[in-house]
């Protein structure tokens, strides 16, 4: 049987409440909500450093790309 530790006391889910089981339901719905989005974010994370990369690489490759100058602060007075 399954169980869960609520406060250091281990229940069996099946003697909880309709109530309480619904609630164990929903924090194993969210739980596993969490792990797939962790996945998904880590896939969007290599997608990402996939991109900067071959941006690196497109911009070495292309002569004409120079970096942009900084832009200067024009200081104006207050009246």
């Amino acid at each position: 049987m399954s169980t869960i530790t609520i406060n250091e006391k281990i229940y069996q889910i099946a003697d909880l409440s309709e109530v309480a089981r619904q609630q164990v339901a929903n924090i194993q719905f969210v739980d596993a909500e969490l792990a797939r989005l962790q996945q998904q974010q880590a896939v969007m994370q290599t997608a990402r450093n996939a991109y900067v990369s071959a941006l690196v690489s497109a911009v070495d490759a292309t002569p004409e790309a120079a970096p942009a100058k900084k832009a200067t602060r024009s200081r104006s007075k207050k009246a």
